[in-house]
């Protein structure tokens, strides 16, 4: 039987993880640093003091930013000694019903007291919240508590929680992906250990990130990007182990067409490289030009001074460029094993999410899938994917398409007062999935012979009768 110290090792929070902030409803995904300063809602504090505790603890933001796990608190809410009214038709909003002010409310902030006992001298000091029925006092002190309480809860990093984080505070960011769109993604694309995926994607690395997760460190991801290089910021979020990353490659959009046709040469040169070399270059060679008018004219003591620093930033300009070529080697070999996988034209899924048409993606990509294999595009808007679905109609090798969207809605869920949330999100965008199928390869030129022969006519014998 495993140690059970070990079993939480797992669970606990260590310096340099990656983890997720959570206040209500709000999340913020950041990395613990020993001694950097976090701003979340309003609220600054140090991570140091959450490092050794389990996942999902809650944590009091004590004075000088300092992180207390919460202790346990009573489960009787300060309303359940008050009384409260049969209906609020005679409370009126005029603003004067707290005696308290602002600068009062400070003054007991400064006097120490936590957010609890601040929310309960509210209420004593509140004239209408005795007259206010259950329902009413229960959503009082819900709200104030949302505005007092200096708590924050620390989570692990998942596909779920990271989309919900970032479709609640940047959805442009991943093309307005809400978190139940992306599990369909999932599903229909049959992600799953050991196979091989081909990913499009411009959602800050949220499909990709999911994608890996799902997969557990086993198989092969290859990323299709534009551009100049990858963007990976939500597949940082995930905290992913090393390993992980081992199995995600990298191939440009742009070098498709050549690999479909036989003419990329993985060996040459980055082209791009080279004029932006050159460029550099020839900025360069001017200011050299001066820097040597300059030394001829001026003393022999200077001269020599400015020679040390030219020499300086010679060397520089020499580790500068080391380290250039260094990067355009790892990068023709990652081009290189990327384009290797993709050759067998043997790849187990495509998915697609970005802000791109995605129909000359998606007719370039799916040649590399192997026969009965699935695919998945995403997109905002139906328009793309109608064209979409036109297209493989016409050209054929797919099977079961279908175009689909997705309605959710939240309900809140309480005795007495259970029905759908008010605020809710208009829509999930729209998939269009199928299967691949092998198609008949291309007929023999020239006069082909029926497989059976033309009947013959029968003569019929008329007689007369």
């Amino acid at each position: 039987m495993a140690d059970n110290g070990d079993d939480d090792h797992e669970y606990k929070i260590k310096e340099g993880d990656y983890i997720v902030l959570k206040r209500g409803e709000i999340f913020k995904a950041v990395q613990i640093v020993q001694k950097k300063k976090i701003i979340f809602e309003k609220q600054w504090f140090f991570l140091d003091g959450a490092v050794g505790h389990l996942y999902g603890t809650t944590f009091e933001i004590a004075s000088g930013g300092i992180l207390q796990p919460q202790k346990p608190k009573n489960t009787e809410s300060p309303s359940d000694s008050k009384e409260a009214g049969t209906d609020n038709r005679n409370i009126v909003d005029d603003g004067k019903s707290q005696k308290l002010t602002r600068d009062d409310i400070e003054t007991l902030k400064e006097q120490g007291l936590k957010g609890q006992e601040i929310i309960q001298q509210l209420i004593e000091n509140s004239s209408t919240f005795r007259d206010k029925t259950g329902y009413a006092q229960d959503k009082y002190i819900k709200k104030k508590k949302k505005k007092y309480e200096n708590t924050v809860t620390i989570l692990k990093p998942s596909c779920r929680i990271l989309a919900m984080m970032y479709h609640g505070r940047e959805p442009g960011k991943i093309c307005h992906l809400r978190y139940d769109t992306l599990a369909q993604m999932l599903t229909l694309a049959n992600i799953h250990a050991g196979s091989k995926i081909l990913v499009f994607e411009t959602c800050a690395g949220l499909v990709l990130g999911a994608i890996m997760e799902r997969m557990g460190g086993y198989g092969s991801v290859v990323q299709m990007y534009p551009g100049g290089g990858p963007v990976r910021a939500g597949v940082e979020s995930f905290g992913f182990p090393a390993h992980f990353l081992d199995t995600l490659h990298e191939f440009p959009i742009c070098h498709v067409s050549a690999l479909l046709a036989g003419t990329l040469d993985v060996t040459a040169r980055d082209p791009t490289a080279d004029e932006k070399q050159l460029s550099t270059a020839a900025e360069e060679d001017p200011n050299q030009t001066q820097a040597e008018e300059q030394n001829m004219e001026t003393d022999t003591a200077v001269g020599a001074g400015q020679d040390q620093e030219q020499q300086e930033k010679e060397k520089r300009r020499e580790a500068k460029a080391q380290e250039k070529k260094v990067k355009l080697e790892e990068k023709r070999k990652r081009l290189a094993a990327a384009a290797a996988l993709l050759e067998g034209r043997n790849a187990d899924g495509l998915v697609i999410a970005s802000r791109f048409h995605p129909s000359p993606v998606l007719l370039g990509l799916i040649r590399f899938l192997s026969p009965s294999r699935p695919f998945v595009v995403y997109s905002q808007y139906k328009e793309p994917l109608i064209e979409c679905y036109t297209k493989l109609k016409e050209e054929g090798g797919t099977v079961n398409l279908r175009l689909t969207d997705t309605w959710m809605r939240h309900y809140q869920v309480l005795p007495n007062r259970t029905h759908p949330v008010l605020l809710m999100s208009g829509g999930g965008g729209y998939l269009l999935s199928g299967i691949t199928v092998a198609t008949d390869g291309p007929k023999p030129a020239g006069p082909q012979q029926s497989e059976e022969p033309a009947p013959k006519k029968l003569k019929l014998n008329h007689t007369e009768g």
